[in-house]
């Protein structure tokens, strides 16, 4: 490969220094903590930090693998709840994907069954969302008026 290409590919954002601590003291010690892939279950402060994070991801993501428009993690990512999900449990297996060859093609698969999740997540408005009209939530409709349970 020549320097040219090797100097040109993008590095895999490192996780910062208070997620990296909060990895070490879990995996040194017996807690109960949340693992940092469970978005909701950490502190606020915590989640901050981590959506930063999972936003260099993302945008690691666009510029590595995203050829076609329907690979393209949206900017409004962090406001779809199950993608918040989905992006922190790929980034925390990436950390991990390359000890390997086997666990980095593994990773890649992965990443394939995250853009089939994520586009079926966000159907049709997932276009709109691409190019920046975020819908807060084109089912909202569908949730507002919940049959009663008797």
């Amino acid at each position: 490969m020549s320097s040219n290409v090797s100097s040109a590919l993008p590095r895999f954002p490192e996780p910062p220094a208070l997620i990296a601590e909060y990895i070490a003291r879990r995996s040194t010690s017996l807690t109960d903590e949340p693992p940092p892939w469970d978005v909701g279950a950490l502190p606020p402060d915590l989640q901050d930090v981590l959506i930063e994070w999972l936003d260099s991801v993302c945008r690691w993501l666009n510029e590595t693998y995203a050829w076609q428009p329907h690979h393209v993690i949206p900017p409004c990512w962090a406001q779809h709840p199950q993608l918040v999900y989905e992006v922190a449990a790929l980034a925390f297996a990436r950390a991990d994907a390359y000890d390997d060859p086997g666990s980095a093609i593994l990773w890649h698969e992965q990443y394939e069954r995250f853009l089939h999740r994520t586009n079926g997540a966000l159907g049709e408005a997932g276009n709109d969302c691409r190019v920046g009209r975020h819908d807060r939530r084109p089912a909202h409709f569908y949730l507002q008026e919940r049959p009663t349970v008797s």
